[in-house]
């Protein structure tokens, strides 16, 4: 049976136990900051989209809903109107469409990425700072040497989260954050609580620190 083949029937069986022991594993992102925000002394805020794709959608409003907690209970009160809104939390979030890591189950870790960086899933990314693209891997040549016949494929997902925090009326920027995380899950009602725990974990935190957070799964 060649080697090629084998990837196709040992990849389902992967992808399984990968994803089942992900369920339990703790979620670490990267988490990035500037920040010159005031201390909280009851400013009220809403959270709106930063990506019109998002707004007014189910979706972003249970998202929106996460951040709105974790913003009350540092101290910010929330409004009934972003009209009336002393702070304008915007926020975008996304994932990617994923990348392809091929290992060897002869002898520890080989090859690399397949099929290289995949895009963002809902139409591209432009961060902060304008558009951004991220390329991961390497190539060993050992991978399809002798007594590496056996391998085994999954795919990895890149998410990401994105805060921005302004003085209503002036627009003055007060708060930039961005959370990205690398796993094995697509799902963004699974990712983006988790990249909203990592965002607040000591927040606001030092401007310009890069940070990695370590989201602990919930008790069963």
């Amino acid at each position: 049976m060649s080697r090629f083949r084998k990837i196709g029937l040992l990849a389902a069986p992967a992808l399984a136990l990968v994803a089942l022991a992900g369920c339990t594993q703790n979620f670490n992102a990267n988490v990035a900051r500037f920040q010159q925000l005031p201390a909280p002394q009851g400013q009220s805020f809403a959270v709106v989209a930063d990506d019109p794709r998002l707004a007014g959608g189910l979706e972003f409003a249970q998202y929106a809903s996460v951040v709105s907690s974790r913003m009350a209970q540092l101290g910010y009160v929330p409004a009934a109107d972003p009209a009336t809104a002393n702070l304008i939390v915007r926020m975008r979030y996304d994932v990617d469409n994923g990348r392809e890591k091929v290992r060897s189950t002869g002898g520890g870790w080989g090859g690399g990425w397949g099929g290289g960086w995949g895009g963002w899933g809902r139409g591209g990314y432009a961060g902060f700072y304008g558009p951004r693209r991220f390329g991961y891997g390497f190539y060993d040549p050992f991978l399809f040497g002798p007594g590496f016949n056996d391998v085994s494929s999954y795919t990895v997902y890149t998410s990401l989260l994105e805060l921005k925090i302004e003085e209503a009326g002036s627009g003055k920027r007060l708060f930039e954050g961005t959370a990205s995380a690398q796993s094995l899950s697509n799902r963004l009602t699974y990712l983006v609580p988790n990249l909203v725990e990592a965002m607040f974990t000591d927040f606001p935190g030092r401007s310009g620190e890069n940070v990695k957070i370590t989201v602990a799964p919930e008790p069963k």
